[in-house]
């Protein structure tokens, strides 16, 4: 059963985005939201939970460390047929891949359908590291435990024949495609916002501030204007982990043959002023823009940008109150939670009604039931109940102690083999290394020089005059380099900044170079410099 309210905490190794939400009938609500820098967890979430009056709300978390793996399915089987036959093949990919089963904790969920097979996406996470996300929030009502990568698509009011890409930029990055409407694959990008932060820190000694940076610099573009010298420097810090992020997404729209019609960013880097013509500039194909949530109706007080803010958190919160994929939940529902659903019991004319689960069961005594009856009828109900609920319990609970301590002592022995498989491996390969290595050194220095002599041979004296054509009267060329067999790095200056763009777009637009980027302009005594890159065509 759905909770009516849920707080959403979405926790990173230095701040936590939080959003409490409720659902009314159809209607969603962001009730409270923010940020919580923290040195310590504990305390932080201690201060959210406070703050937010939510001692007794459900919550629900992100995962940490989570993979995906695709596996194609029959499509006739049966429900539990289907789990068994998951659980096999991940079975098989962990045998492959040296892992023991039994340290991950999994759920699937079914991507798409094809012929007579479906897609299944497959996520494990370790159950040390669920654990250890767990024991954060001990103390309070924790309710659900979801990947953030399957969660982010609650906040988009997709069409049913729209193909789109999710690309959230937190502290790493998870690209989620969606197609026809359905969830179809994940990819995590291991850098994001916590490589560009981490750089800035070291220069101002102050992750708030750090991030308040980053919020107020704005990503120059061919049409942009002319950069501040400190806005110049923390782009060199933030440029290079974008630059990276979305030639990585440019690749994998590339690898789908459905065609991707729209990208949204959100995350912590979409907070950088005009992120979304960056990309749009790289993806030129499809429709690049900021992700706003679809049911946010913005006051004055509060700008849609302040709920972007909080995204992550927003999404799992939508998750707890029963929105979004369902059968994700890693935290595994104890009786005892159940049991309000089991309860609630309606004592009518027609006799008395389970309503737990959604269902209706309905049992007919014959008669109306008088006030002495209702009474009675209701407390043989609780006496049986408790009594079910008791021999369930104990029973159950003696089951899970004799196969927890057996999936202990097997994962015990499981590991110690590992470790000794993994130190003998570990000699072999230590022992090949500096051989291989040597090797393979040498075939790629012969490689690159052939390759570079054969390349290069006719097309930098074509490139050089090519060039000089088109060099505006203004802008000076103080460098011309061959970084490698096919890369060119043409350092200019000139004291018009328009000349320098007009010197760019030439290139592209001739195409006298592909690929063509250019660094942000930095100027110094009335001298604006820049660094255009390409590759010869």
């Amino acid at each position: 059963m759905a909770n009516a309210s849920c707080l959403g905490l979405y926790i990173e190794e230095h701040l936590i985005k939080y959003a409490k939400v409720s659902k009314d009938r159809n209607r969603i609500k962001v009730e409270a939201f923010g940020i919580k820098f923290y040195d310590k967890i504990g305390p932080a979430i201690d201060q959210v939970v406070q703050e937010t009056y939510s001692q007794r709300t459900p919550i629900s978390i992100n995962l940490s460390e989570e993979m995906y793996n695709y596996f194609d399915m029959f499509a006739l089987l049966t429900k539990n047929d289907l789990q068994k036959a998951v659980e096999t093949e991940f079975e098989s990919y962990c045998s492959e891949m040296g892992y023991n089963p039994n340290v991950f904790e999994s759920r699937y969920a079914v991507a798409g359908n094809h012929d007579d097979k479906i897609r299944v996406i497959h996520i494990a996470e370790n159950k040390m590291e669920l654990n250890k996300r767990m024991q954060q929030v001990a103390g309070y009502k924790l309710s659900n435990v979801s990947p953030i990568s399957m969660a982010i698509p609650n906040l988009i009011d997709i069409d049913k024949n729209e193909n789109s890409i999710v690309v959230n930029i937190e502290d790493s990055t998870t690209v989620t495609t969606i197609l026809q409407n359905k969830i179809h694959s994940v990819d995590k990008i291991e850098q994001g916002s916590k490589e560009f932060l981490a750089k800035i820190n070291l220069k101002e000694n102050s992750y708030l501030k750090s991030y308040e940076i980053c919020k107020n610099t704005t990503i120059y573009t061919s049409e942009g204007r002319e950069l501040q010298e400190e806005q110049s420097t923390y782009l060199e810090d933030i440029m290079p982990t974008l630059y990276s992020i979305v030639g990585k997404v440019r690749n994998i729209i590339a690898k789908h043959e459905n065609k991707i019609k729209k990208v949204y960013i959100t995350g912590t880097a979409a907070l950088i002023n005009n992120i979304d013509l960056y990309f749009q500039e790289y993806l030129e194909d499809v429709n690049c823009e900021l992700l706003k949530p679809y049911f946010i109706q913005t006051t004055r007080d509060i700008s849609i940008k302040d709920y972007m803010e909080v995204n992550s958190a927003i999404a799992l919160g939508m998750m707890g109150i029963g929105e979004g994929v369902s059968g994700l939940n890693f935290k595994n529902q104890a009786f005892s939670e159940k049991l309000p659903d089991l309860l609630k019991l309606e004592v009518g004319a027609g006799g008395f009604k389970n309503r737990g689960q959604g269902n209706l069961v309905t049992w007919d005594l014959g008669q109306p039931l008088d006030k002495a009856e209702t009474i009675l009828m209701r407390i043989a109900m609780a006496l049986l109940l408790l009594v079910v609920i008791y021999s369930g319990f104990s029973g159950l609970l003696a089951n899970q102690i004799r196969s927890k301590k057996q999936e202990a002592e097997e994962s015990i022995t499981s590991t110690k083999q590992q470790i000794t498989l993994a130190n003998n491996d570990k000699e072999k390969m230590n022992s090949k290394i500096s051989e291989y290595t040597n090797l393979l050194k040498n075939l790629e220095e012969a490689n690159n020089k052939m390759s570079d002599q054969n390349k290069t041979k006719n097309a930098i004296p074509n490139l050089l005059n090519q060039i000089m054509s088109i060099v505006p009267e203004n802008v000076q060329l103080t460098s011309i380099e061959n970084t490698s067999s096919t890369h060119v790095v043409i350092n200019a200056q000139s004291n018009k900044y328009e000349q320098l763009g007009y010197l760019k777009a030439k290139i592209k637009t001739d195409v006298i170079l592909t690929n063509v980027i250019s660094t942000a302009g930095q100027k110094d005594n009335n001298v604006v410099t820049v660094k255009i890159e390409g590759d010869l065509p």
